[in-house]
């Protein structure tokens, strides 16, 4: 059995990379709430790990764009696939 081909394919240990600094960014922040550091410190290490992930979540995007959206319109999905991507878009813009 092959493994699928997805957008992030090409990128996929800058992805995993950046992923593991977004995790080691979390675990910093758990130290900081252990070590009673000062509250506008960690909101904004917060603020970081957010745009972060934000960041990554644009990368999938981009990658869903250009590869899954482009394959699903040659084998006659492109409405289903445009509607699964802005259901996507709509959950990432959803905060608070």
């Amino acid at each position: 059995m092959t493994t699928p081909t997805r957008g992030y394919t090409a990128t996929k240990d800058q992805l995993l990379a950046r992923l593991r600094r977004i995790e080691g960014q979390v675990r910093g922040i758990e130290k900081m709430v252990e070590e009673d550091r000062y509250c506008i410190d960690v909101l904004t290490q917060i603020s970081a790990i957010q745009a972060a992930l934000d960041k990554v979540g644009l990368g999938l995007l981009d990658g869903h764009a250009r590869h899954c959206m482009h394959e699903g319109a040659t084998t006659g999905k492109a409405d289903e696939m445009a509607d699964e991507m802005l259901s996507a878009v709509a959950r990432l813009m959803r905060r608070g």
